[in-house]
C-alpha cells in the first residue's frame, strides 16, 4: 500500500500543532520536514525542538517521513564546489541533518536543493559527479548507523544545471554500492525529460526509495494536466510500498485546496489504479 504524506512548507506560516493537526483531518498519514522551518540553526539542531516535533506528530498519528530542502537557506555550503574546505563544511552540515533526521524518527533525507548544487563557472558535469561523490561518501557510515537513506533527486533544467534526469542521479547512486544512497522521484521534474514517467518508474523501480507528488504547474496532484492513475499504478506494478509526499511551489490557490484537493486526488487516482 502507498502512504500518503504533504511536505510541512506548506504550513509555514501556521503553529505546529494547528498543522499537523490539519494535515491528519485531511487523511495524510505522514509529514515530510524542511529543515529550514525550523528556525535559526541553533533552534532547528535542538534537543527540545526534535523532541516537541516528535511528540506533536505522534499525538495527531502522523509518522515523521524525514527531511528534505536539507541545503536550502544556508549559506557557505555546496555539494560540487571546487572548494575542498566548502565540501567538508557541506558533509558536516549534512552530518549534522542525518542526526536529526535520527532524533525525529525519519528514514529518508532528499537531497535536492538546486541552489547548493549548481555546477559553478569551471566546473564539468564529471568534476561535478566526484565533488557530490566526496561529499556523500562521507556520509555513509552515518547514515548506515542511523539507518536512514540520502535520496538523490534528479530536478529539471529551470531548477539546476547538475542531475538533470533519473539516468544522471543513477549514475551517481551506482558509485556507491550502498542500500543508503538511493532514487528520489518528482513528477514536476520528470515532466521534463520527455519520456513517458511510468517508463523512468519501470526503468528505476529498484533504486526508488521516495516519491514527490506535484505537477509541471507547481500545484498538487491532479490540479493540472498531468494524469496520476498510470503514474500511480507504474509505482503498484514496480512494488514501491513507500512514502508519496505531496511538495507543491505555488501556494497561491492556498493551503485548504493545495492540501484537501491533493491527497482527495491522490486517493481517488490510486483506487483507479488499483482497480486496473
Amino acid at each position: 500500500m502507498l502512504r500518503f504524506a504533504v511536505c510541512n512548507e506548506l504550513y509555514r506560516d501556521w503553529p505546529l500543532a494547528q498543522a499537523l493537526a490539519d494535515a491528519r483531518s485531511r487523511g495524510y498519514e505522514g509529514v515530510e520536514i524542511a529543515p529550514h522551518t525550523l528556525g535559526d540553526t541553533d533552534e532547528r539542531f535542538s534537543p527540545q525542538r526534535s523532541a516537541e516535533l516528535r511528540k506533536e506528530a505522534a499525538d495527531h498519528g502522523l509518522s515523521i517521513v524525514g527531511l528534505h530542502w536539507l541545503l536550502a537557506q544556508t549559506q557557505g555550503l555546496h555539494l560540487t564546489s571546487d572548494d575542498p574546505q566548502v565540501r567538508t563544511k557541506a558533509s558536516e552540515y549534512l552530518e549534522r541533518l542525518i542526526d536529526l533526521c535520527s532524533a525525529l524518527q525519519g528514514s529518508v533525507m532528499v537531497l535536492g536543493s538546486p541552489r547548493q548544487r549548481d555546477l559553478l563557472d569551471g566546473v564539468t558535469l564529471e568534476r561535478g559527479l566526484d565533488f557530490a561523490a566526496e561529499v556523500i561518501e562521507r556520509l555513509l557510515p552515518r547514515l548506515a548507523a542511523a539507518k536512514i537513506v540520502l535520496a538523490i533527486e534528479p530536478l529539471g533544467p529551470q531548477e539546476t544545471n547538475f542531475l538533470n534526469t533519473a539516468d544522471q542521479a543513477s549514475d551517481l547512486i551506482r558509485r556507491f554500492d550502498s542500500p543508503w544512497v538511493r532514487l528520489q522521484l518528482d513528477v514536476k521534474a520528470m515532466s521534463t525529460e520527455g519520456k513517458p514517467i511510468p517508463d523512468i518508474i519501470a526503468t528505476h523501480r529498484h533504486e526508488l526509495a521516495h516519491f514527490h507528488a506535484n505537477d509541471p504547474n507547481r500545484r498538487g496532484p491532479g490540479m493540472g494536466q498531468v494524469d496520476f492513475v498510470p503514474i500511480l499504478k507504474s509505482l503498484i506494478d514496480a512494488g514501491y510500498r513507500g512514502w508519496v509526499s505531496v511538495e507543491v511551489f505555488d501556494e497561491s490557490p492556498g493551503i485548504d485546496a493545495l492540501a484537501g484537493e491533493s491527497i482527495r486526488n491522490l486517493r481517488r487516482d490510486y483506487a483507479r489504479a488499483l482497480a486496473l
